[in-house]
């Protein structure tokens, strides 16, 4: 078990790591909102889901949480591929339902929490990285201080075939301040 699998919790919101009982909820949850997949890398809707279940159970260097809001599951969020020889941490795959986002501060919670800890386990840089076309992520990302180091040009054939480019961001541990603005 990594030392970044844990349970995370800021007021109405917590993470815990993705277990047996989380799954026919997160199904339910990646549901709710069948057009944000055409620009995630995979789908999780509909048949796809299990699959792409599959795929994140078989990745061992990968760190899955359950994301609750007021006790109910509302989506996941991973650090990706943890470097601790190097110090570097992805943090990526969330999914947050649309009742949950913008103004609930689930995305901001999620994040801060999870920087946060990963800071606190050592790590001194975080990456996100992020489909061009997905707007509200680079927002969000930045509003936390990351700062845009690049962009990864067809680096990526998602679920559809679309070959995307891929926005490179980096937080450092002494640029950090909490991202509340």
């Amino acid at each position: 078990m990594s030392a970044l699998e844990t349970v995370l919790v800021d007021g109405d919101v917590r993470l815990e790591p993705l277990a047996a009982h989380h799954i026919e909820l997160l199904r339910a949850a990646c549901a709710r909102d069948p057009d944000i997949w055409e620009i995630y890398p995979i789908s999780m809707l509909g048949e796809h889901f299990d699959r792409a279940m599959e795929d994140f159970h078989a990745t061992t260097n990968w760190v899955r949480f359950a994301v609750l809001h007021r006790g109910v599951l509302v989506g996941m969020s991973c650090y990706i591929a943890p470097d601790e020889s190097n110090h570097v941490v992805e943090i990526g795959g969330t999914y947050i339902e649309p009742a949950a986002r913008g103004s609930a501060g689930v995305n901001s919670a999620i994040k801060r929490l999870m920087i946060d800890h990963a800071f606190a386990c050592g790590f001194t840089r975080i990456e996100f990285r992020v489909d061009s076309r997905n707007l509200r992520s680079q927002a969000a990302v930045r509003k936390l201080g990351a700062m845009h180091e690049g962009t990864l040009r067809r680096n990526r054939i998602t679920w559809t075939g679309y070959v995307r480019d891929t926005c490179m961001f980096g937080l450092l541990k002494t640029e950090w301040s909490g991202g509340r603005g």
